[in-house]
Order: structure tokens, then C-alpha cells, then sequence
């Protein structure tokens, strides 16, 4: 009786409530307040420009508005804005934040840095670049540095050099990594995505051109270009509740240009389903933010469209992966005739369309094709001009030996202009390459589900 009476006392005991993962509100307030001041102070000190006095004056005088569309140079607007937004965002996530919290950090980060980061006029390109498109790059580079310090697998490498990569991928994470440790890392649980991503190194060749008003082109060059796709569909037990569960990143620089492509896009709001035994997909509202900076034209968008990523077993062997979304997005676009014409670029609210499609014949071989077409200027201020902008590319990757592949790509880039002044103008750029291919795991990222 005495043991019965003390197995129910010791039943009756109250379980102790889980320990709330740790967040910290104040510390990504901190940082991002710190990073503007500095940000301020760098180009102040460097820049050469009257931009960065600001003063009291200063900030009330853009407290007070108007808000304006300003023509700060292509690269800066479209690519540096984003980034720094990215870093707003990374620096709420890595504080154990959700998505939607930091968001809301990187939103009201950019704000800050329109009122008091420039004496400048605030500028709604630049709130839309570093407040939304900052949270569309912010997200994947948090996951990314995340799922290389979750990795264990041999090859890998050590921690340190994993902690580096994860830094260098996304700084915020690595600034508080380095300053406490694993304390928010339970914040966070990626539950085990399956991905797909890959490594090119290689070099390329004009094969067509119609450079219409540019100046310059450059023949041959050699590029470096990563592609992931995290959390594709089919995998038991994962989810998709929480915004960028599924993602996909490209980026693509070269030693004449620069940065050529930074493109993400991720579902925001959706859910998984399936159509019989071997079709498996996930369908939604997807967030994107797109760069691309060929050497013929500019062309930037951040927005948002409905679409649906999924993967088909056509046969055992053979598998077939694809995106296809459409949607609509506030969106830049230019001439590339040198330095002087950075500045010279007029925005729009930009229709876009896009097909992703992936062919995968085992662990042996893949053909990826895609397209994407822009409409800038469509929607409103038609009068202004207006800008029709197309990519398609198709690639052909084998693998040799483990994560080693050898590949040949084709891309074409394709421009249609019209503006009452300058009239109407065509231009197109096609280039071919071979590559070599590091692939992060063995395959080509076939998901395969128990039934």
C-alpha cells in the first residue's frame, strides 16, 4: 500500500512547463541602431559625399517628408539596399526571433536608416529594397547559415570552418554565434530539409549579341554560380507552417561584371498535397527578390506571386522537379552604358511569370531549364515608357564521381524597350559555358517518401 500510495503521489506531481526557447527583443534593436550609426559614420568618413551630414535638422526635416523616388546608383539601390536589409533581418533571427517579428525589425530598421541614416529625402524604392526585399534575402541567409552549422556529415569539415562559412554567409548570425555562443540556437529548428544545392565553376563565351545603345561587352569571362532549393516536397513529417520552409536561392558573379544574379523566392503562406503515388508538391503565396545585372541591361524586382513547387517520378529512375509561379512586383530596369549611366533607370509595377523545371535520370544526370519574363511599366505610367525583359537558360549536368560534375550551360537574355524620348530598342545577349560542378550532396536532390 505504501508503494501504491507513493507511485499515485508521485503521479500526481505536476510535469514542469518546457523551458520557452530564449529570445532577446533588445539586442537585434541594438545592433541594428549600432550598424546605421557606423554605416553613417564609414560613408561619411570614405564616400566623398555630402549625403551622410546628417543633423538634427536633418531628421526632422525628413520626419516631416515628402517621400521621394531618388537615382542613387543601379548596384547601390538594387543590390546594396537588399543586402543591408538582409542584415536587419539576420540580426532579429539569430536573436531567436520569428520570421514575422523580424520582419517587422527590418521594416522599421530600414526606416530608420531613411530618416536619420542620410540628410537626404526619404526614398519609397529604397524602403520597399532594404524593409521587404531585405527580409526576402534575409530569411534564406539565415536558414543557409543555420543548415551549415546543423551539418555533421563526414566531409564537412570541422566546426570552426563551419562556423566561418556560416558567418561569411550571413554576418548577423556569426556576430552572435561568436558573442553567446549556441544560447538561441533552440529558437530555431530547420527539422531536417531536404535540399538540393550546387557549385559551378567554369567559364563562358558570347555566342549572340544585339547590344542596341550599349557601349561595351566583354567576350569571355569566368563565373561562379551557386543554386539551393531548401525544403523540396515530399519528405515525411516536414512542414510547411512557417514562411521560407521552402526556398530557393540563385547567385551567379563574374570577373568582368561583378554580381550578375541574386535571386531568391519563398513560399510565404501555403501548404503541401499530393496527386497520387508519385506526385508530391507544395503550393502557395511565394515572396521574391530578384537581381540580375547582364552586360547588355539592369533589371531588379521585389514582389510577390502564387505558384506551386513540386516533383513527379515520371518512371523508378526518372524524376521531374519544377516551380511555376506568376504574380506582380515593384520592379527597376536600365541601359547598362557604363559607370556615368548607373543613374539613368525608372521603376514600375512590373507583371512577371517564371518555370523552373528539372529532369534528374537517378544520381547520374540532370537537364535544368528555366524562364522568367518581366513587364515593367505595364501596370501604371504607361505614358513613361515601359520595359519587356526575358531570361531562359538551360544546363546540362553529369556526374562523375561523388559530388563531382562536369556541365554545360546556355543562357539568353532578351530586352524590348520603348519610351517616348529615346523610342524603342532591342537587345539580346546569348552565352554558352562549361563548368565544372560541386554537388552538396550525392544526387540531384530526388525526394524519396515511404507510402
Amino acid at each position: 500500500m505504501l508503494l501504491g500510495a507513493a507511485a499515485c503521489a508521485s503521479q500526481a506531481q505536476p510535469v514542469p512547463p518546457e523551458t520557452p526557447p530564449p529570445r532577446d527583443y533588445l539586442l537585434p534593436a541594438a545592433e541594428i541602431v549600432a550598424f546605421d550609426f557606423l554605416l553613417n559614420r564609414w560613408n561619411h568618413r570614405f564616400s566623398g559625399s555630402t549625403d551622410y551630414d546628417v543633423s538634427g535638422a536633418s531628421v526632422r526635416r525628413n520626419l516631416r517628408g515628402p517621400w521621394v523616388t531618388d537615382n542613387d546608383p543601379f548596384s547601390v539601390n538594387q543590390f546594396a539596399h537588399p543586402y543591408q536589409g538582409s542584415l536587419y533581418h539576420g540580426a532579429a533571427r539569430s536573436a531567436g526571433l520569428g520570421y514575422w517579428t523580424s520582419v517587422g525589425y527590418t521594416f522599421v530598421g530600414s526606416l530608420a536608416w531613411e530618416i536619420a541614416g542620410e540628410q537626404t529625402p526619404p526614398a519609397r524604392n529604397d524602403q520597399v529594397a532594404s524593409g521587404i526585399a531585405g527580409s526576402f534575402l534575409g530569411e534564406p541567409l539565415f536558414r543557409m547559415a543555420r543548415l551549415v552549422l546543423n551539418r555533421r556529415g563526414a566531409g564537412d569539415g570541422p566546426d570552426a570552418w563551419r562556423s566561418w562559412a556560416a558567418a561569411a554567409i550571413s554576418p548577423p548570425v556569426g556576430l552572435n554565434r561568436a558573442l553567446f555562443g549556441s544560447r538561441f540556437d533552440a529558437a530555431f529548428d530547420d527539422h531536417d530539409p531536404v535540399y538540393y544545392s550546387r557549385l559551378r565553376l567554369g567559364a563562358e563565351r558570347v555566342a549572340q549579341s544585339e547590344l542596341g545603345t550599349t557601349t561595351r561587352l566583354r567576350r569571355h569571362d569566368a563565373s561562379v554560380d551557386f543554386a539551393l532549393d531548401y525544403g523540396l516536397p515530399g519528405q515525411p513529417g516536414y512542414t510547411y507552417t512557417r514562411p521560407f520552409d521552402y526556398f530557393a536561392v540563385r547567385f551567379v558573379a563574374g570577373t568582368g561584371q561583378g554580381v550578375r544574379t541574386l535571386s531568391t523566392q519563398g513560399l510565404l503562406l501555403g501548404t503541401d498535397y499530393a496527386l497520387g503515388d508519385r506526385y508530391r508538391g507544395v503550393w502557395g503565396v511565394y515572396g521574391h527578390y530578384d537581381y540580375f545585372a547582364p552586360q547588355l541591361f539592369n533589371l531588379s524586382a521585389t514582389g510577390l506571386s502564387i505558384g506551386t513547387t513540386a516533383q513527379w517520378w515520371l518512371a523508378p529512375q526518372w524524376a521531374l522537379q519544377g516551380t511555376v509561379l506568376a504574380g506582380v512586383g515593384y520592379a527597376a530596369a536600365s541601359t547598362q552604358r557604363g559607370a556615368a549611366d548607373d543613374r539613368d533607370y525608372h521603376y514600375g509595377m512590373a507583371p512577371q511569370a517564371s518555370l523552373a523545371l528539372r529532369l534528374i535520370a537517378g544520381s547520374r544526370w540532370s537537364l535544368d531549364t528555366s524562364a522568367q519574363k518581366f513587364f515593367v511599366g505595364h501596370i501604371a505610367n504607361r505614358t513613361a515608357g515601359h520595359d519587356d525583359l526575358e531570361r531562359v537558360d538551360a544546363a546540362l549536368t553529369w556526374r562523375v564521381s561523388g559530388r563531382h560534375a562536369v556541365g554545360l550551360q546556355a543562357v539568353r537574355w532578351h530586352r524590348d524597350a520603348s519610351y517616348p524620348v529615346a523610342g524603342d530598342r532591342a537587345q539580346t545577349l546569348t552565352t554558352v559555358g562549361v563548368y565544372y560542378t560541386l554537388l552538396g550532396l550525392d544526387t540531384f536532390g530526388t525526394v524519396e517518401w515511404r507510402r
